[in-house]
């Protein structure tokens, strides 16, 4: 039996497409190790909402991230104050595999000037 893979987008989500107010609640996570938010660390991949409910497709920075269920939980109260959501699925997914090059450039310039 054959695998079927799905690649959602190119990653990270370009800056022109998030547009959308709930990229800038999902910014209101804070990586609390890193003190970034995960939209501009490049941790969310995809977000869709559709007949109230919205699913996020996102990762951590490692497999092993210790503050994972942290960020799933602001992950979902934020989601949960966007008007019109009464229900949120997030999708963690390890593929792509989450690299520096997914922070945005201007806050990866910040903060290991490359």
């Amino acid at each position: 039996m054959a695998v079927k893979k799905k690649i959602v987008k190119i990653f990270p989500v370009p800056k022109e497409d998030r547009r959308e107010d709930y990229w800038k609640f999902l910014n209101n996570v804070i990586d609390p190790e890193l003190g970034i938010g995960i939209i501009d660390l490049g941790l969310v991949y995809d977000v869709k909402i559709e007949d109230s409910v919205a699913t996020v497709t996102m990762t951590f920075t490692s497999m092993a991230c210790p503050m994972g269920p942290s960020i799933l939980g602001r992950v979902r109260q934020e989601m949960e104050q966007y008007p019109g959501v009464e229900d949120v699925v997030i999708n963690v997914v390890w593929e792509p595999v989450w690299t520096r090059e997914f922070i945005d450039p201007d806050i990866r310039t910040l903060i290991f000037n490359q």
